[in-house]
């Protein structure tokens, strides 16, 4: 049998051999019952095998160092051989996000909210700082429900307004806004993977953050809007068509429905994490789909949207070979790192810095520029700085504590030359992924 046989003969395993993990661990979290774990973990060893046949770039590179280190930490520090498949459920929750995260994104494309906003965009655009706070406006709200495909959208439908613009300014203008709005959307995102897991760590709930974080987005979105208009004051801009009072009205309606299925949707899973007493992350995994189901009937679209949403899941299914890989391998890296001595030294840096929050802070952040910069995507940075702070959870302020992880994580959407957006905006653009992230360099030095 050729190598090309046995790869496509594993491709159309990847779909149901991703959807029995997730439905395992989903079920194991209602019981004890040990076989289940043990299956659930099979299962999971099965998809990271799988994975690796279609797993590709700086995903494939550290998921296979991450296994291959958890593998010799477990010939140290491991238990019997048939527990070493009990060490993939940390990541599970993780990926069944990303699983289940389709469902959301064909919600938003059946109802036709992101062509309303994007068709708004693009018409009758007073200036390049009107369409700059214009354009922010959509990335944040599109970007929450979403997540990276925001960013290719939003690129088509500003490139009509920005023909007359020279190139180095208009790539300055997608790096700064795109980026920027895009980060800032996902630091209060209840769907947002980074807030939910972070939340699950230290034990607070959505709720004591939640404003905090609005209120920070909403002060640096106000910062960024000013000095971009003092940016492109002098640039003049090609008026789109122009906007008729209905057209307006619908594009109202749309974002505030938008915002009332946000409002809803979280409200749903805070009842949902007291009833059930499992986390956030699991709420969120648990009702997503439900939740989407049942809104596209209330807004009578329940045949098309299950039409679409079948299609749209499979595709995105197929294509998590990547994360599978990669978040399998760093989670039983982090499960034996736990058990091991090795983490007794860099414990003992945290210890110091607790006794000094600020100190504390200091170092998660530049842990995760550090770890940005090395190629490590976030969560994975997340994932091995939890059993670092585990000692030092419990003396410092858990709200605080809370917001500095989620902050310095998701800042490095904007400056990581690694990091999906990143990379994406950079192939829209039609530049190296270097030129992107230097590009990007000097926008964030405006403020």
């Amino acid at each position: 049998m050729t190598n090309d046989r046995i790869k496509n003969m594993i491709g159309t395993l990847r779909v149901p051999v991703y959807t029995a993990a997730v439905v395992l661990y989903v079920l194991a979290q209602f019981t004890d019952v040990a076989a289940i774990h043990y299956v659930m973990g099979d299962v999971a060893l099965l998809a990271f095998v799988a994975s690796a046949f279609y797993a590709r770039g700086v995903y494939k590179v550290s998921g296979a160092l991450f296994f291959a280190f958890g593998v010799g930490l477990f010939l140290f520090y491991g238990d019997a051989w048939p527990t070493f498949v009990l060490h993939f459920e940390r990541v599970l929750g993780l990926l069944a996000l990303f699983f289940v995260l389709p469902f959301m994104n064909t919600l938003i494309r059946v109802g036709r909210y992101d062509h309303s906003l994007s068709e708004w965009l693009k018409r009758n655009a007073e200036s390049v700082s009107s369409l700059y706070r214009r354009s922010f406006s959509v990335c944040h709200l599109l970007g929450l429900f979403l997540n990276i495909a925001t960013i290719p959208l939003l690129v088509r439908s500003l490139r009509d307004a920005l023909r007359t613009i020279d190139r180095g300014t208009a790539e300055s203008f997608y790096v700064r806004n795109l980026l920027r709005a895009y980060a800032l959307c996902l630091t209060w995102s209840p769907m947002e993977v980074m807030i939910s897991t972070t939340i699950d760590f230290t034990g607070v709930r959505y709720d004591q953050v939640a404003l905090f974080l609005l209120f920070l987005a909403f002060m640096m979105a106000m910062i960024d809007w000013g000095t971009a208009t003092v940016s492109y004051r002098c640039i003049p801009l090609e008026n789109g068509a122009e906007t008729n009072g209905k057209m307006a009205v619908s594009v109202g309606k749309k974002a505030a429905q938008l915002l009332l299925v946000l409002v809803v949707f979280t409200v749903l899973v805070s009842l949902l994490q007291h009833w059930l007493g499992k986390g956030f992350l699991f709420s969120v995994v648990l009702l997503l789909a439900p939740f989407c189901f049942g809104w596209a009937l209330f807004v009578r679209r329940g045949k098309r949207y299950a039409t679409v949403a079948f299609r749209h899941w499979r595709e995105r299914t197929e294509g998590l070979a990547n994360y599978f890989f990669m978040f399998l391998g760093a989670g039983l890296f982090v499960e034996m790192l736990a058990r091991s001595p090795l983490l007794a030294v860099l414990e003992g840096w945290f210890r110091v810095g607790a006794e000094h929050s600020v100190w504390l802070y200091a170092m998660i952040a530049a842990y995760f520029f550090t770890t940005s910069l090395v190629g490590f995507h976030p969560l994975v940075s997340l994932t091995l700085l939890m059993p670092l702070l585990e000692p030092v959870r419990l003396l410092v302020p858990a709200v605080p504590l809370s917001i500095v992880l989620i902050c310095c994580s998701l800042a490095t959407v904007m400056y990581s030359p690694y990091n999906i957006s990143v990379s994406l905006l950079a192939e829209e653009l039609g530049i190296t992924r270097t030129g992107s992230a230097n590009g990007m360099f000097r926008s964030l030095s405006a403020i």
